[in-house]
């Protein structure tokens, strides 16, 4: 081992005795004071102390990390070479500038970046501060530094020595980890984390500013389907294009996350316009709803939208994201693909829901439900063929609850499974003592369709109340298809080897393909009413639908059943259009059990049609001031009652039928009407384009001024000065 060390001839000296850049890390830090030369074979130093320097020449040879030192003005005296290399610079050219220049301050840092300033300044001790060097965005270098200030024997600062390390990948490690805490792997969105924060911190800050801020919730209506029938990684890419759309439409507005499965959140700061939020709600259910192309084929799927407003809706995130939840069930509730917001009333909505989840349940256990039963007839002898068994309940306190209601309440608190099971064995049991041809239809859930237990279930009923399996129908809509594809087939192919029948309910209303009838056993395809109601309006496509629908259960060897018939001409028209088998209010009600055992006491049951000769639209009766035009004359006039098809009008005298009106009902609404009937100061009209319910259970009209001719400006037209005294 060495005992002295000549530095080689690198070593140069200025002329006020220091050791300049060139020399080695040894000549700043091998000495005792500042601008000591390195030692010499004639000088003394211990086998410690020059160890000690090996192992920083070492150090810094191997690029773990580097040496620096400054002057009391901050201006580098000593740099590694390695270091100045990563800057793109030599050790030489950074002699005597700032140090700090190479750590440039950036407003988008964290405290601790931009205190090394101030810590000069101090002349502060600092241990592995955290600085970015002087690099562009794409290649930037962080660091750890550590600096000790220097003083002589009088203790005044000559400046600082110090290490530093290349903390560059710690930090994108760090960076990226922060990031996908924060990240939605697949879709790239910000997550439920991101997203609460962001909200919090937004509520925040406008809690001092009295600001407003917005927040949706959106849940991808039929997504499952996808998800379930085309795969998981369909799914997958189905929710990478939602997010998409959702991006491109929201654009800078907002931040949107997706916080699970098919559900999303948008926060909108500064938001609080209702018609603008309503207005970007439904260009997002439109956008989101467009067709989807992806590897495993083509799909559609649709959006529902709950929305609530800060601070009216909530001064807190908790608060805000359930009142959003509470508007997003709403709409889910009143069809789907809609946009709901926050309101009291769907908050106390929402609490009677779930008392009457309680009640319900309190129902099947003791009793509380019961079955009626509507007869099917058969067009072509009006003989009673088959009963549809549907149930009811009525509240000890609310009164009757619609099915509609109570159903989809049974279906998602999972009651539907003990309901179903009651359905089927209390049918069964009635339909036991009616006459041996005579068959009873009972409607299955998709949920209880799909339950391991049910054809388990449906083989211990029969066996139980010995009803033949081929007097049992089954009826199941097409949304079963959608819940359950890949499964329908099995279930329905072991139901058949049962012997019991198969009845398609609602056909056309869903959103199945034709495909899947091909494979499907079902014996009897229903009509949903949707078709019957307005079918004779002119215009109307129903017959064409209607025709088809019969002419694919002739080719599968069904029959048909049209429901919901009310009026005569309905039945008649049904007739001709050669429907199996009607069900409607033309012929009965649903029925208590006990009254249907008698009317087979004679044998069988021939029906009698009875009801109106033809379908009325709900009137509403009002007093309302209008003013009716014709040509270029002016009238005033009462509505005394409305429908969607027309009104009855009191104020004008001997007008001839057939005259036509243009109806001006203020608020830039208006409609055309033609008088079909008269009489004293009273006619009845029918409006050329039906109206439409305005949210409040009044009619209102499509059109606007701008489509009248004679207003395209908003300029009355001009009339005779005939009016009539109202």
């Amino acid at each position: 081992m060495r005992i002295g060390m000549q530095e080689k001839s690198s070593a140069r000296h200025t002329s006020n005795g220091e050791a300049s850049n060139s020399s080695s890390f040894l000549s700043r830090f091998g000495s005792k004071s500042r601008g000591s030369a390195i030692p010499t074979e004639e000088s003394t130093v211990s086998i410690r102390d020059t160890e000690a320097l090996e192992l920083l020449r070492n150090y810094e040879e191997t690029e773990l990390g580097w040496f620096w030192a400054t002057d009391e003005n901050g201006r580098i005296t000593y740099i590694t070479e390695s270091f100045a290399e990563v800057l793109g610079s030599t050790a030489s050219a950074l002699v005597d500038t700032s140090f700090l220049d190479l750590f440039p301050r950036d407003a988008t840092e964290d405290d601790s970046s931009r205190s090394l300033p101030f810590l000069f300044a101090k002349r502060t001790k600092f241990i592995e501060l955290a600085v970015r060097s002087k690099q562009d965005d794409d290649d930037e270098h962080w660091w750890a530094i550590s600096g000790i200030p220097q003083l002589d024997h009088a203790h005044n600062f000559k400046g600082y020595r110090g290490v530093g390390t290349d903390i560059t990948e710690q930090r994108r490690s760090s960076a990226t980890t922060e990031r996908l805490a924060l990240c939605d792997p697949l879709t790239g969105l910000a997550n439920r984390t991101a997203i609460s924060q962001e909200l919090e911190k937004t509520l925040q800050a406008y809690q001092t500013q009295k600001s407003s801020c917005s927040i949706m919730l959106l849940d991808l209506d039929r997504f499952k389907v996808v998800n379930d029938s085309l795969g998981h990684p369909a799914g997958d890419e189905l929710l990478k294009q939602v997010s998409s759309r959702l991006k491109h439409v929201v654009g800078d507005a907002g931040k949107i996350a997706r916080i699970g499965g098919d559900e999303f959140q948008i926060l909108l700061p500064t938001w609080r316009d209702k018609a603008a939020l309503a207005g970007l709600a439904d260009e997002i259910i439109q956008v989101v709803s467009h067709p989807y192309s992806i590897e495993e084929g083509r799909c559609i799927i649709g959006v529902s939208i709950g929305i609530a407003i800060s601070p009216f809706d909530g001064d807190n995130s908790k608060k805000l994201i359930k009142n959003a939840d509470i508007a997003l069930y709403a709409a889910k509730s009143a069809g789907k693909g809609q946009h709901y917001f926050f309101t009291e009333e769907l908050e106390d909505l929402a609490e009677q829901r779930r008392i009457l989840e309680q009640d319900l349940g309190d129902a099947i256990a003791n009793g509380g439900l019961k079955l009626v039963y509507q007869p099917i007839v058969d067009v072509e002898s009006s003989s009673v063929v088959s009963f549809e068994a549907l149930m009811r309940w009525n509240h000890p306190e609310r009164g009757p609850i619609s099915p509609a209601v109570f159903i989809p309440i049974a279906e998602e608190t999972n009651l539907i499974v003990g309901l179903g099971r009651w359905a089927l064995q209390q049918a069964c049991l009635t339909a036991k003592e009616w006459p041996e041809g005579i068959r009873v239809s009972v409607n299955v859930s998709p949920v209880q369709l799909a339950d391991e237990h049910f054809l388990e279930d449906l083989e211990k009923v029969l066996s139980e109340t010995g009803l033949k399996p081929d007097r049992l129908e089954i009826e199941v809509t097409e949304s079963v298809f959608l819940e359950e594809s890949a499964t329908s087939d099995t279930i329905f192919a072991d139901i058949k080897q049962i012997g019991v029948r198969l009845a398609l309910d609602d056909f056309g209303t869903g959103y199945s393909s034709l495909s899947y009838l091909q494979n499907s056993p079902f014996d009897k395809i229903k009509v949903d009413q949707s078709f019957i109601r307005g079918a004779r309006k002119p215009g109307s496509k129903s017959e064409a639908i209607i025709a088809a629908i019969v002419a694919l259960a002739n080719a599968l060897g069904a029959k048909t059943t049209a429901e919901g018939l009310e009026t005569l001409d309905e039945l008649d028209w049904i007739k001709d259009l050669k429907v199996d088998q009607v069900q409607g209010y033309v012929f009965s009600k649903p029925l208590e059990a006990s009254d249907i055992k008698s009317q087979f006491s004679e044998g069988n049951w021939t029906a009698r049609a009875v009801g109106p000769k033809a379908q009325r639209a709900d009137r509403i009766s009002l007093f309302r001031r209008i003013k009716l035009f014709h040509e270029e004359e002016q009238f005033e006039a009462v509505i005394r009652n409305i429908s969607s098809s027309g009104a009855l009008i009191e104020g004008l005298e001997d007008v001839p039928v057939g005259t036509d009106f243009t109806i001006d009902f203020g608020e830039r609404k208006i409609v055309d009407c033609t008088v079909k009937r008269a009489k004293g100061n009273q006619i009845g009209v029918a409006f050329k384009d039906e109206l439409i319910r305005d949210g409040d259970g009044a009619y209102c009209p499509k059109r606007e001024y701008q489509n009248f001719k004679g207003n395209k400006r908003g300029k009355k037209p001009k009339f005779s000065g005939k009016e009539s005294a109202n």
